[in-house]
């Protein structure tokens, strides 16, 4: 008999849900990624993505993968620390920690993997990590592996995280580790309270800007949430991706000279992983340019988002706090949640259900998100629609 097949059939939970007519993942795009794509030969509007800038179709950044391609080639055949280190990507690296105001930054294959990778190795076995009960999995990932002693708090609760601070040596390391904006939920981490805290226990701070980078910051500087507060000198790592608004693939840490030096020699999902592709590399710096140069789109993007926001408040969707281009539309019940996709999808709305385990089977939800390069039109039709279903199954 074979235990490991015998064991993995019993998980069945996709083929229930594609016998009800309601599974929803890995539909097959055939199109390019933009406000519209082509599934199954048919046009339905991309409300799903997170190229919050949409600049995946932005021709300087298709040329800047081509040339790329071109002159390195397809691959790197190898990890950064042997032979996969190219000259654009030392120079994608001084153009972040530049843009981050850090000393340098390291890029890593993914944006996973930065979270993975720093977290499991930056801290010993005597040290601390404190981190908010909705971060990211990827950072869940690195905490699994650290030999640090993990101290969870409650979701933006200061009175929690101080309470777990307390508990901590004082002589030893802590490193308080949040989502700068919250995935599912689209509300901000409250910065200003970690920094008084981290300040109080001599306690370091690190920020996964993934959702954040190209979308807030001051001045639409789209340097994140930690710019967002005027607090970016106080946040001693900053964490992104440019899988999101920098329209490519792989990730970045930025922080002080001695911190990324250790990394660079220290974190195995970046020493025993394969380089960042040249076409991903160019890409991401390309489209770095465009953020830098083009602050109108990040400004764009948030007339958007305060537009669709006000449309479903005053519908009586129920959103939560959420103040960024994510835009949660709360349902509270799996089986509703899935339902409700495939029913916008048929309108030709592509959304993305959230489900237990993901979040609470209380909690399950859609994430609605925007990007610069969608049209008031486009918005009103998804808004009108999602309106009409809502009401039909009683959810408003």
């Amino acid at each position: 008999m074979n235990l490991l097949k015998e064991k993995m059939s019993k998980y069945d939970a996709p083929q229930r849900a594609k016998a009800a007519g309601i599974y929803p993942y890995f539909r097959v795009i055939e199109s390019d990624q933009d406000t519209e794509v082509v599934i199954n030969g048919k046009k339905v509007l991309m409300f799903g993505s997170n190229a919050y800038l949409g600049l995946t179709n932005h021709p300087k950044v298709k040329k800047a993968a081509a040339d790329a391609t071109m002159k390195y080639g397809t691959g790197m055949a190898g990890s950064r620390f042997l032979n996969g280190t190219l000259d654009i990507h030392i120079e994608l690296e001084r153009k972040l920690a530049n843009f981050m105001n850090k000393d340098d930054a390291v890029v890593f294959s993914t944006g996973f993997t930065v979270n993975e990778g720093v977290i499991s190795c930056l801290t010993g076995r005597d040290d601390y990590i404190l981190w908010d009960e909705r971060n990211h999995a990827s950072i869940i990932e690195g905490l699994r592996t650290s030999f640090s002693t993990k101290f969870k708090f409650r979701h933006n609760d200061m009175d929690s995280l101080e309470k777990q601070l307390k508990r901590c040596d004082p002589r030893k390391v802590k490193l308080i580790v949040v989502d700068g904006v919250f995935s599912m939920e689209g509300d901000l981490t409250d910065l200003p309270g970690i920094v008084k805290l981290a300040r109080k226990y001599n306690a370091n701070i690190m920020v996964d800007e993934a959702h954040g980078l190209g979308v807030l910051g001051r001045k639409y500087s789209g340097k994140g949430v930690c710019d967002h507060f005027g607090l970016l000198d106080e946040v001693d790592l900053v964490m992104g991706t440019f899988s999101k608004s920098l329209a490519s693939i792989g990730g970045f840490i930025a922080g002080d000279y001695a911190t990324i030096n250790y990394l660079r020699h220290n974190a195995r999902p970046y020493i025993f992983s394969a380089s960042i592709t040249p076409a991903a590399t160019a890409a991401a710096s390309a489209a770095l340019d465009i953020l830098k140069s083009e602050p109108e789109r990040v400004k764009h993007l948030w007339e958007l988002t305060h537009y669709t926001i006000n449309q479903f408040r005053e519908r009586g969707f129920e959103i939560g706090p959420t103040s960024t281009p994510i835009i949660p539309l709360y349902i509270r019940d799996n089986d509703k949640t899935f339902l409700i996709t495939k029913l916008l999808f048929e309108e030709g709305i592509f959304v993305n259900p959230v489900v237990s385990p993901a979040v609470s089977p209380d909690d399950t939800l859609i994430r609605f998100s925007l990007m610069a390069t969608h049209t008031i039109e486009q918005i009103d039709y998804a808004v009108e629609h999602i309106d009409k279903i809502f009401r039909q199954l009683g959810v408003i």
